[in-house]
């Protein structure tokens, strides 16, 4: 890289042809997203792929530079963010008080949403990035993946070749997860490999999504992490599940659906309990760096504002804090506006006033919560693997308390349009929540490679309004299509779309409401945490050791499927790091590691968006199947690829160099 005074001079960061890059990239990635969230519960995350692409593109430009390649990649990553909002919107469809999306009211509740969560982590940098040892898996694989794009153009001869070295890590990363996600697609791998048994009188057992990019998010969180998962998968599943299908037997049922009926229905309310409690203690120990870092943006507007006082680095410079105060309460007003339409003509008319006055004040305080918290599991396990629909239960929760206790009236006549508001509420504070979520993952990234801050919160503005504006037409042609599962609305497919996430919000909403929801679980699960965050104190006091219980918590709550997976990888890293720890060449193989797993999460990235389309296209489920579904080889070739892939590319990254 050339000197830092020689970088400013010709810094070329914020420009239009990479604001339009990714908006354009962001459009794509939402709807396929969109797509892929309500198929199988999840979504893709977009920050690495977009930059692969951005750099691609970019490169035929003489001037472009790794900080205009971030830009592209922070306004591309509103995609993966704001397309989580479909983790709770269909349940308007689903509850039956919407036969589609229109398109204004389903927008502004997202972009609305979106913006304050954007605001709402401006003065939660410092504390939460800038002077935070967490991990940040996401934003620092996404900086690595800039970083070698730039080393290979611009630096020298050495880091050139250290560039080179890393590009090809990170190719080969990719190629390999983009093929064995592609044999999958094929079905000649299995998607997932599981195995279900008797335990006495109970069931239980164990499975894992053939995943890599999920190997690679876990050697990226870090041994601690995949120790607090592993945690929680034996918890849910050597103690939890075994005990309650004990103790609820369904005779007829096979030992995997009474295992997955009970973990559906009873211990992912615990996992919900132990989160929320986690929650609570992960705020109380975050108040004085929030505070501080509150205070500190209020200093530097003061001290920007004072008459010759030296102007703040160009690295410390957010969106003025004045700015954000007035942004975040002006949204206030729009959202205001859309609660009480959505109210008025409908059975709660008479009580639209204290509904939305009540709405607002929650979605106030409540968001700013939400969006220290998503932050916080941001930087501790990944943005795209923070379990935000954990924390949309949680919303869910007060969202519905607070409704039924001002609409009691209305609820002994009818509870469904209370279900209906308490699903407009938490799905304007998903909003808030994903886009804190990628806000804090995105100035990680910029901080690691010298971005400017507020040029960086300002696009994701751009990106998160235009995400919010695909969302809608995407979700009313696939309800028209396809429909959702318990949706009274049928549509021309007769296969509808499972929807797993809103259909769990739904349900706990009319738990909530109509007083079923059963209470004894969560607060079993709050026992958990409060066992948990005494662990974990005691542990720290090592100076060695920790057991995150926001950790233990997500992996009771995710299915194990995608959580053993995280486990390997986090095993595997750190066997990888020690085995390379004592070599001249440790720091320099320890940098291949990462980027080579960099690469598994691109690389299946890419293959997954490109394969979504593929799908919306030819309205199949598989459009890649060669063989038929069951294909016996299938689980063992999936075994065999997956220690295969995993044995030769951490060979090739550990391997001596002169």
């Amino acid at each position: 890289m050339t000197t830092a005074t020689g970088a400013e001079a010709r810094r070329v960061e914020l420009t239009v042809r990479g604001v339009l890059l990714g908006i354009l990239i962001c459009l794509v990635f939402t709807a396929a997203n969109v797509y892929l969230g309500l198929r199988v519960g999840l979504t893709v995350a977009t920050s690495i792929p977009a930059a692969i692409i951005s750099m691609a593109l970019l490169s035929a430009f003489k001037d472009s530079t790794i900080w205009e390649n971030n830009i592209v990649q922070t306004v591309a990553s509103a995609a993966g963010a704001m397309a989580s909002v479909i983790f709770v919107l269909p349940g308007l469809v689903i509850v039956g008080a919407w036969t589609g999306f229109p398109f204004w009211t389903t927008f502004g509740l997202c972009a609305i949403g979106g913006v304050l969560g954007v605001m709402y982590t401006v003065p939660l940098r410092r504390a939460l990035v800038s002077n935070s040892p967490l991990p940040y898996p996401e934003g620092v694989a996404a900086a690595e993946v800039l970083k070698v794009g730039s080393g290979v153009r611009d630096g020298s001869a050495e880091q050139a070749a250290d560039g080179k070295r890393g590009l090809t890590a990170i190719i080969l990363g990719s190629a390999a997860s983009a093929l064995y996600a592609l044999l999958v697609g094929t079905r000649v791998f299995a998607g997932e490999v599981a195995g279900f048994f008797r335990v006495g009188a109970g069931a239980t057992g164990i499975g894992a999504s053939m995943s890599l990019a999920l190997l690679g998010a876990g050697h990226l969180m870090g041994i601690a992490v995949g120790m607090a998962m592993l945690t929680g998968l034996l918890i849910a599943w050597v103690v939890a599940v075994p005990i309650l299908t004990a103790l609820y037997p369904d005779a007829a049922a096979s030992a995997a659906d009474a295992a997955g009926a009970v973990w559906t229905t009873k211990v992912r309310f615990i996992g919900a309990g132990a989160i929320a409690i986690s929650a609570i203690w992960t705020l109380a120990k975050l108040a004085v760096p929030v505070w501080n870092g509150l205070v500190g943006a209020l200093a530097a507007q003061a001290r920007r504002g004072a008459p010759g006082a030296r102007a703040l680095t160009r690295a410390e410079q957010d969106i003025p804090i004045g700015i954000v105060a007035v942004v975040s309460a002006l949204c206030l007003i729009p959202m205001g506006v859309l609660i009480f339409n959505f109210l008025q003509g409908g059975p709660l008319a008479g009580l639209a006033i204290p509904l939305t006055l009540a709405a607002l004040a929650y979605i106030a305080i409540a968001g700013f919560l939400v969006a220290g918290v998503c932050g916080y599991m941001a930087g501790l396990i990944g943005s795209s693997n923070s379990p935000v629909s954990g924390l949309a239960i949680l919303a869910v929760l007060g969202a519905s308390l607070i409704v039924a206790t001002i609409g009691a009236s209305a609820m002994l006549r009818d509870p469904m349009p209370l279900v209906a508001f308490a699903l407009l509420v938490t799905g304007v504070l998903l909003a808030v929540a994903v886009a804190a979520n990628d806000n804090l993952q995105d100035l990680k990234t910029g901080q690691l490679v010298d971005a400017t801050p507020w040029r960086q919160q300002a696009v994701l503005v751009i990106g998160v309004i235009a995400g919010s504006a695909v969302i809608p037409p995407v979700l009313e042609l696939l309800n028209r299509s396809n429909g959702f599962a318990g949706s009274p609305m049928a549509g021309i497919s007769d296969q509808p779309l499972p929807a797993p996430q809103a259909t769990l919000i739904s349900t706990i909403a009319k738990g909530v409401i109509s007083h079923d929801l059963d209470w004894g679980l969560i607060g079993v699960g709050v026992l958990v945490g409060v066992g948990l965050i005494v662990i974990d104190e005691l542990l720290r006091r090592t100076k060695r050791y920790s057991l995150p219980p926001l950790g233990v918590g997500m992996a009771i709550y995710l299915p194990a499927t995608l959580t053993l997976p995280v486990v390997i990888g986090a095993v595997a890293g750190w066997l990888y790091d020690r085995r390379v720890a004592d070599r001249p060449d440790g720091e320099s193989a320890k940098r291949l590691g990462v980027l080579v797993v960099s690469g598994l999460i691109v690389g299946e990235s890419l293959f997954n968006v490109a394969l979504a389309g593929l799908i919306v296209v030819t309205s199949s489920g598989s459009p890649l199947g060669l063989v038929p579904e069951g294909f016996g080889p299938a689980p063992l070739l999936a075994l065999i690829g997956y220690a295969g892939a995993m044995a030769l590319l951490y060979g090739w990254a550990g391997r001596k160099r002169a």
